[in-house]
Formats: C-alpha cells, sequence, structure tokens
C-alpha cells in the first residue's frame, strides 16, 4: 500500500472510504471533529442512521454508509473501539484489520483513515499502518477463483489524517515505513506457514531463507545432512533420519559494519522448523496432522523478523539458527526406546516420536550458544499443552532469567502480541528422568508445556534464555480483525520490537559513557 498524510479535516478528504474510528460514547452529544464533520455535510444523517441500527462504538462493531455525494468520501465506515478505558494500541490495530477487509468486500482502492485521539499518537498511527496491511492479506494462490480477482479492485492508497492539533514530523513517516516494513515480514512469514508441505520442505525453507538474506544483504549460510553430522546434532539427525527430503541448517547473520559495535554479544534467535510432523512412528491422529504444516511457524517467524531487523541496524550482531526436517514414519524412522547422543553430549531416551520439536531445538540451541550471545529466544510450535492452557491468541513465555523474560515481555506487550508467562518449575523435572539414559525427551501428559521447557533448559547452560511456545497463536482458527484463518505470522513484531528496544538501550548507554569534554592537547581522553 502507498500510504500519504492529508492536512485539514478528515470529512473533507477525497477517497473512495472514508474510515473513523469511535470509542463507546463518542456518537452522543459532542462528537470528535471527524464524526461531527461527516455528520454536518450529510445533513446529520449519518448519526442518525447509526443509531437507529445500534451502533454505539462497542468494540468489533461497525456501520458503513453511503454518502451519496454529500462527502468528497463516496462512502463513511464507523469502527467500534470499545471503552476508551481499555484502550490499547492493539485495539485499533484489529479495528484497522476490519476497515481493510470492508475495504476488499467494498473493492476500494482508495482509503482515508482517521486516526483517532490517543494518549500516543506514533503508536497509534503504527497500529493503523499495520492493521491495515495485515488485514489485506489473503492466501488464496491455490484458488481458482482467486485467478478471475486478480485483476480486481484491490486497496492500494492510504492518506491518513492525523487527530486535530497534531503536526505531522519526520517521525511519524519513519512510523509509518517502520510499520509496513513489520507487516510486509509478517506477510511473508504468513506465506511460508500457509503454503503446502509439498511446496515448503527443508530444501525450500532454506532457498526462501537464501532469498530473503540476499534482499536483506546479510551472511546467511545452509547446512546439509554431512554438516549436521560434523556437529554431532544426533537429536536432529533421529528426528530426520524418517524422511526422504533432506534435513537442513540454516544460520543466518546480521553484523554491525562498525567494528566496535561487531565485537558486542549477539542475539540468538531460534525457531522451530518441522516442516510437516506426522508424529512419526508414534502417529497422530488424522484430525491433529492436517494442520501440521505449520510446524515451522516459528521459523519463519525468525526468518521474517531478520529481513526488518537488517534495515534497523542495532549496534550488536543478531544470529538466526534454524534446524529444519520433516517427522515421518517410515522403515528409517527413529523409534519409542531409541537412545539418541545430543551435541551437548546428552543421552536422550525416545519414549515419544512426536516429542521432535524440542529434540532438533536442543541441538540447535547448544550451538547456538557456542556463538556467546548475550540472550537466546526461541520460538515453537511445542506443545498442545501450552494450547489447553493459554488458548488460541495467547503465546506461552518461559525462562529462569527475569530480565530477560521481561524484556520480551515488554516488547510483545509494546507490538500488541499476548504472551503469558508459565513457571520452568523443577517439580516437574522427575517426569524427564530416564532408567537408561540421561534423560527422556517426554513426559507424563500433565504439565506438558513446562515439561517441554524443562527439557529445552538443559541445552542452553547459563545463556539468559526465553522459549515462547507459540503452539496456538501460530494459526487463528477465524477471521479476527487483522487475522484471517490461517498463519498469523505471530512473534514478528515482537522479535522486531524487542531487538529495536535493545539497540535503543545500548545506544544510550554509550552516549552516557561518552567523554563529555576533548582531552587536553597531548593528553588522553579519561573514560
Amino acid at each position: 500500500m502507498n500510504f500519504s498524510f492529508i492536512s485539514g479535516e478528515a470529512a473533507r478528504a477525497s477517497g473512495e472510504l472514508l474510515v473513523i474510528p469511535l470509542f463507546e460514547g463518542e456518537t452522543g452529544d459532542k462528537p470528535p471533529a471527524p464524526l461531527a464533520g461527516s455528520d454536518k455535510a450529510l445533513e446529520g444523517r449519518l448519526l442518525t442512521a447509526a443509531t437507529q441500527e445500534g451502533f454505539k462504538g462497542k468494540g468489533e462493531q461497525s456501520f458503513v454508509m453511503h454518502a451519496h455525494g454529500k462527502l468528497e468520501a463516496e462512502r463513511v465506515l464507523l469502527l467500534g473501539l470499545g471503552s476508551r478505558n481499555k484502550y490499547t494500541p492493539e485495539v485499533l490495530r484489529l479495528a484497522a484489520g476490519r476497515a481493510a477487509k470492508t475495504a476488499q468486500r467494498l473493492k476500494v482502492r482508495t482509503l482515508v483513515f482517521s486516526v483517532p485521539e490517543t494518549q500516543d499518537t506514533l503508536a497509534a498511527l503504527r497500529a493503523v499502518v499495520e492493521g491495515l496491511e495485515l488485514g489485506a492479506y489473503r492466501f488464496e494462490r491455490y484458488k481458482s477463483s482467486a485467478k478471475e480477482e486478480k485483476n480486481a479492485p484491490k486497496l492500494t492508497t492510504v492518506r491518513l489524517a492525523l487527530p486535530g492539533g497534531v503536526d505531522k514530523t519526520k517521525e511519524h513517516d519513519q512510523t509509518v515505513a517502520l510499520a509496513q516494513r513489520v507487516a510486509e515480514a509478517t506477510n511473508w512469514a504468513r506465506d511460508l506457514v500457509n503454503e503446502p508441505p509439498n511446496v515448503v520442505n527443508p530444501e525450500a525453507l532454506a532457498r526462501a531463507a537464501q532469498e530473503m538474506a540476499r534482499e536483506a544483504g546479510i551472511k546467511i549460510s545452509v547446512g546439509s545432512r554431512k554438516e549436521i553430522e560434523k556437529l554431532k546434532m544426533g537429536m536432529f539427525l533421529g528426528v530426520a533420519q524418517g524422511s526422504h527430503n533432506e534435513p537442513k541448517l540454516i544460520h543466518v547473520e546480521y553484523t554491525p559494519k562498525n567494528a566496535k559495535h561487531a565485537k558486542n554479544a549477539p542475539v540468538a534467535l531460534v525457531g522451530k522448523a518441522i516442516t510437516f510432523d506426522s508424529g512419526g512412528l508414534s502417529l497422530k491422529p488424522t484430525d491433529s496432522m492436517v494442520d501440521m504444516k505449520t510446524d515451522m511457524a516459528g521459523s519463519a517467524a525468525v526468518l521474517g523478523a531478520m529481513k526488518v531487523i537488517a534495515t534497523l541496524k542495532p549496534p550488536f550482531p543478531v544470529h538466526a539458527f534454524i534446524g529444519a526436517c520433516e517427522n515421518m514414519p517410515s522403515g528409517t524412522s527413529y523409534r519409542p526406546s531409541d537412545i539418541l547422543v545430543s551435541r551437548l553430549g546428552k543421552t536422550v531416551e525416545i519414549t515419544n516420536t512426536d516429542a521432535e520439536g524440542r529434540l532438533v531445538l536442543g541441538d540447535v540451541m547448544t550451538w547456538a550458544t557456542e556463538h556467546k550471545p548475550a540472550v537466546l529466544i526461541d520460538l515453537a510450535t511445542l506443545t498442545g499443552a501450552c494450547v489447553v492452557a493459554l488458548g488460541n491468541y495467547i503465546v506461552g513465555a518461559f525462562g529462569e532469567h527475569d530480565g530477560a523474560v521481561n524484556d520480551v515481555l515488554d516488547a510483545a506487550r509494546a507490538a500488541g502480541e499476548e504472551m503469558w508467562r508459565l513457571p520452568v518449575s523443577e517439580l516437574q523435572k522427575d517426569v524427564l528422568r530416564s532408567d537408561v539414559a540421561d534423560m527422556k525427551n517426554s513426559g507424563e501428559r500433565w504439565g506438558g508445556a513446562i515439561n517441554a521447557a524443562l527439557f529445552l533448559k538443559e541445552f542452553v547452560g547459563d545463556t539468559p534464555w526465553v522459549h515462547l511456545d507459540i503452539a496456538g497463536p501460530s494459526t487463528s482458527p477465524k477471521e479476527r480483525g487483522y487475522l484471517g484463518k490461517g498463519g498469523t505470522g505471530v512473534g514478528v513484531r515482537t522479535l522486531v520490537e524487542y531487538v529495536r528496544r535493545r539497540a535503543n538501550q545500548l545506544e544510550g548507554s554509550e552516549a552516557t559513557e561518552a567523554p563529555s569534554s576533548k582531552p587536553a592537547r597531548g593528553g588522553k581522553a579519561k573514560g
């Protein structure tokens, strides 16, 4: 989409659709200027019709009315934001997503969006842009009907009206640009998740990563089975051995050009990349297997985030580590009761071949820690237990390093991705104890999400580590705001916001530590 700003009243702006978000109660005696101006031009008919239809600005309410030539816009769309006391930018992001879907239904090309007055205009602006871009996303490339609609009108132009009294600055332009990059990267990740497994296998995922890295101007290496064997990743190889599609080990690396910054400790991002999970010999039921093409959503989010991180140019390296393979049943599959030797040297008794993601992650995370990161964050569609606990829209966050976990949670909150911290409790550790090896890969049913986190913990050593179980939010079961059925790209926004905040903190600390004056002639600067 092409975004631009308008000056003057939103009610006088030209476009096919004028969008006015409203908080509950704002359709009363003193409506905000965009609504008041539109209603006046329509001779009071807008508020009258909206009231008759029961529109009060409640969350998820909407009302569309034709302007009949009395406005520059052809139609007006009122969007309910709910109570102002419960407002967050995510509320506006979801509403903007609904606006994009309405624009698609009405075959609108040009839209005027009145950004509502809030405490943080930049955050509201970012939410609007992201919501529109994400809401316009559709994955229909395999539908015959989509070919017929290829030339149908699409939303391509958005004109933004800032709240009254807010003058446009360079920061507004920068906010729009960042929001577009983040949304486009999220939609790119959604494409990867939504593609069928016969299209996105480990090799195709590696190719997508290579293309992304080339476009972003960052380094990438892709290892085959031979390289994985050299690294002695026995757990990864065990999972991969049942499929004829070869595993791939992907390492994407952003390094600052400034030599001083390049020496800073990196941030390590690890994404689960089981491009199809049948459960292996512990075969899943058919209904549970249908959506297992999405078991690589963690890797899609990590790669999507790297697209944006490369443009942010943080003053520290950022590495992405991905082990991609399929978990398939065959005569060469690993079996329950097999014992695998990890890269760390720990031995693992297999009690369930459907607990495969933690095996691959364990070896990849061990490799990641050898790069001495300041923090390691993994994203994985790891457990159905986390979905039982938190549902379809909340990410489970685990970790023992309070500072690292809180930083990720703060970034998620700012990005509009909801997360809830769950414990990594030693009380559950006994369920992973094996009689014949150092540990089992799967324990009892109860506390399954915690058990999986405890398993991963064994492979990070002393590195500050945050585990994000995205099994629920990686896909949406229905349309909701900017979400459609299918892949969500969850994690992209959080990872970008985390790196952005960490970069700002580091740059701020360096500025504080810089000498305040020049050294005397012939002397040396102190500090």
